[in-house]
C-alpha cells in the first residue's frame, strides 16, 4: 500500500502516536496488516505525514462504530483503489447517528432522589444504569447522563402515581424486547424493499450509491416512529376501552353475565398472532378481533335491514 496523498511536517512514530492517541505498537501492527501506509524512509529515520495521522483517526472512528479491522481494511482498500470512501462513511454516520431529536441531559444523584420520592435507592439507580436509562459520568460519582429525558420523566410520573420502581424496571425490560422486535422487522422490511439494491451486491456500494442510501436513511428515519406512534394510539384506545368495560361494565343489562368459552386456535395462527403482538397479548388480541368482527357484521345487518324497510321506488 502506498502512502495516502497529502503531507505535512514529518513526524517520528512517537509523535504520531501522541497526536493520534494510538500506541507505537498499534501503529506498527496497522502497518503490518496493511491498514496504514509505510512511512517514508529518510536516512536511518522513518517519517510520517499528516495523511498517516488522518488515516489513524479514520481507523479509530470506524472501530468506535463497531467495525472489525478486517472490514476496515476492505473499506480503506476500496478508497485507495478509487472506489470511494466518503459516501460509505457518510452512510455509516447516518445510520449510527441519533434517531431522535431529544437532547441528553445531566442529573445529579440528589436530583434523582428528590424526583423519586426523596428516599435514596441505590438498587434502582443500578438497574437504570444497567438498562442505559442513566449513564455514569466519568470522574463524578454523583452525576449521570440521561440519554432520554422523556423516558426518565415517564418513570417519574409512574412512580408518583404509585407504581413501584422495580415494577417500572420490569415493564421497561419487557417493553424493550417488544420494541426491538418492531425495529428489527422495520429494518428487514426496508432492507428488502428499499436498500437491497445497495447492500446485496458482492461489491461494496460505490461512493455515489452509499451517498444515495444515506439520503434515503434520512428520509425514512422518522417513518418508523410515526408508524409506531399511530399504531400505539390506535391500540391504546382499543385496549383502554376494553379494560374500562371490564371494570365498569359493558352497559348491557346486569341480567346478562359475561360468559367465557375455550376455543381451539390453529397453532400456525397462534404463532402468527404471538409474533405480531407478543405471547402475553395474544388471547386479548384474538378476543378483540372476534368482537370487532361481530360488530362489523351487526353493522352490515343494520344497514341491510334499513335498505329492506326503505325500498327505492322504481319507475319504468
Amino acid at each position: 500500500m502506498t502512502a495516502p496523498a497529502g503531507s505535512g511536517p514529518p513526524y517520528r512514530i512517537e509523535a504520531l502516536a501522541h497526536l493520534s492517541g494510538a500506541t507505537v505498537r498499534t501503529i506498527r501492527a496497522y502497518q503490518d496488516r496493511g491498514l496504514l501506509p509505510r512511512p517514508e524512509r529518510k536516512g536511518r529515520a522513518n517519517h510520517y505525514a499528516d495523511a498517516h495521522l488522518a488515516r489513524l483517526h479514520q481507523i479509530a472512528d470506524l472501530l468506535d462504530r463497531g467495525y472489525t479491522l478486517a472490514s476496515i481494511k476492505e473499506l480503506l482498500d476500496a478508497h485507495d483503489t478509487g472506489r470511494g470512501l466518503g459516501g460509505v462513511l457518510g452512510l455509516v454516520a447516518e445510520v449510527d447517528g441519533p434517531w431522535t431529536d431529544e437532547e441528553p441531559a445531566r442529573v445529579s444523584r440528589a436530583e434523582l432522589t428528590a424526583r423519586f420520592g426523596g428516599v435514596p435507592d441505590g438498587a434502582a439507580i443500578a438497574d437504570a444504569v444497567a438498562l442505559g436509562v442513566l449513564e455514569p459520568v466519568p470522574g463524578d460519582d454523583d452525576a449521570f447522563l440521561v440519554p432520554s429525558p422523556q423516558e426518565l420523566s415517564v418513570a417519574v410520573e409512574l412512580h408518583a402515581a404509585g407504581v413501584p420502581l422495580d415494577a417500572i424496571t420490569a415493564h421497561l425490560r419487557e417493553l424493550r424486547t417488544q420494541v426491538e422486535h418492531i425495529a428489527s422487522r422495520f429494518l428487514e422490511f426496508t432492507t428488502e424493499h428499499v436498500f437491497a439494491r445497495y447492500l446485496d451486491g458482492e461489491q461494496r456500494p460505490t461512493d455515489a450509491d452509499a451517498a444515495e442510501a444515506a439520503s434515503l436513511v434520512r428520509r425514512l428515519r422518522p417513518l418508523a416512529r410515526q408508524t409506531v406512534d399511530a399504531e400505539l394510539a390506535r391500540a391504546m384506545r382499543l385496549f383502554a376501552t376494553l379494560h374500562l368495560r371490564r371494570h365498569l361494565g359493558s352497559g348491557e343489562p346486569a341480567a346478562t353475565p359475561a360468559r367465557t368459552r375455550s376455543v381451539a386456535v390453529p397453532e400456525a395462527t397462534m404463532r402468527a398472532v404471538e409474533s405480531l403482538v407478543g405471547p402475553g397479548n395474544a388471547a386479548t388480541f384474538l378476543s378483540l378481533a372476534a368482537e370487532r368482527e361481530v360488530r362489523a357484521r351487526r353493522l352490515d345487518d343494520l344497514a341491510s335491514s334499513g335498505r329492506d324497510t326503505n325500498p327505492v321506488d322504481e319507475h319504468d
